[in-house]
Parts: C-alpha cells; sequence; structure tokens
C-alpha cells in the first residue's frame, strides 16, 4: 500500500513540473515551410585571423553565416543562432535584403554575450563536429528555423562548409586546407567565402590569405 502512494505521489510531482517547464520554456517546432533565412557557411576550426582585428584566437576566429534566402527584405531581430545544446549563441539584428549574406564571428557573439551579462563563450563550435541551430522567436513560441550537422572533416583546421546552389546539398570548401581523405563529404578545392554568396566562380590557384581576406572582408 505504501508503496502504491509513492508512485501516485511520484506521478504527481512529475506531471506538475512537465506543467511548471510547459510555461515556462517556449514550445520548439520543427522548421516551418517558405522560411527564408537560412544557415549558408560555417567555419569551426580557424587557424588564422578570420574576424579581421588583426589577432588570431581560435574562439573569436569561428564564424557562422546567414543568407536571406527570400525575395523581400528580412527582419532579424526575432532570429537567433544556436549550437547542438540549443544554448543561444548571438542574437541577429538590422534587416537583410534578398540575397544578402551576414557574417557571424565569434568575436562577435563574445562581445555581445559580455553585453548582455551572459557567459563569453562565444559561438562555441566544436572541431570535431557540431550542430549549428537558426531559431526564430515569437509570442508564442520559438521555431527551429534551420539547422546543420557538420563532422570532424569539416571542422577541420581552415576548412568551411555550406552549400551554393542548393540549401540541401553541402559541400566542402578545402582550398586553404585540402582534404585527401576517402570520407564525406569531399573538398572543391574551393577557399572559404566569409561575407560573400558562396561559390568558386575562378579556377584555384596559390594565393595568400591577405589577397583572400581583402577580397571577402574588406577594410575592417
Amino acid at each position: 500500500m505504501l508503496r502504491t502512494w509513492v508512485l501516485v505521489l511520484w506521478l504527481l510531482a512529475a506531471t506538475i513540473a512537465a506543467s511548471l517547464i510547459a510555461r515556462l520554456v517556449p514550445f520548439v517546432r520543427a522548421q516551418a515551410p517558405g522560411e527564408s533565412l537560412r544557415i549558408a557557411e560555417i567555419l569551426a576550426g580557424p587557424a588564422r585571423d578570420w574576424d579581421g582585428d588583426g589577432v588570431y584566437d581560435s574562439r573569436a576566429d569561428e564564424w557562422v553565416e546567414v543568407v536571406n534566402n527570400g525575395l523581400a527584405p528580412l527582419d532579424l531581430a526575432p532570429y537567433r543562432i544556436a549550437d547542438a545544446d540549443s544554448t543561444i549563441r548571438y542574437e541577429l539584428s538590422g534587416t537583410l535584403l534578398p540575397g544578402e549574406v551576414r557574417l557571424v564571428t565569434g568575436s562577435m557573439a563574445v562581445a555581445q554575450q559580455r553585453a548582455l551579462g551572459h557567459t563569453a563563450s562565444g559561438l562555441s563550435l566544436n572541431n570535431s563536429g557540431d550542430t549549428v541551430i537558426l531559431f526564430r522567436v515569437g509570442a508564442a513560441d520559438t521555431t527551429q528555423v534551420d539547422a546543420h550537422r557538420y563532422g570532424t572533416i569539416e571542422g577541420a583546421s581552415d576548412r568551411s562548409t555550406g552549400w551554393i546552389d542548393d540549401p540541401a546539398t553541402w559541400v566542402l570548401f578545402d582550398g586553404l586546407n585540402r582534404y585527401t581523405g576517402a570520407g564525406d563529404p569531399q573538398g572543391n578545392g574551393c577557399p572559404p567565402t566569409p561575407g560573400a554568396r558562396n561559390g568558386c566562380p575562378l579556377p584555384v590557384t596559390e594565393t595568400t590569405w591577405g589577397k583572400i581576406k581583402a577580397t571577402y572582408l574588406g577594410d575592417r
């Protein structure tokens, strides 16, 4: 009899706890059709000064790029970048025109986290593999807009992963650190393209990081 009452009390407590959690934590839905903001490119293993501040830092120089893949300007205020455990790493802002991309570096995430009084962990992209998630926060719930999981091949030094024409088909940009193994994805020999639409319009030739930074990051 005692065991029965213990079980009843335990189930009641679990029900109450679940109800409280449901009220406190926004409901997260799967990706909604027609969303125009997409994750475009991810670089998790920086080995150089990607944010252009003159100093290499493994946390500050990680980056994620998003693109407005729709036909109308997009307000970015409701959108958040998170990692595999759904921890919000960066709150987007401003407006993104159709076809325009927005680069978010680890240093930008650190600065925002400090300004908000949060732990300054940056984007926290694991080189061994991780998932980048894009959320849209609404009044009633939170929607997962996009997500991409990458592995150790994509997380190696100065390689990025992204899509060029089809958001469903991701490729490896390994022009700065060629991948010669037999795993997937295979590299396309093109360098990462932070702050620009993904592609490889010209034949791959020997270059320098200074030239690449001038092309894609400009004067910062």
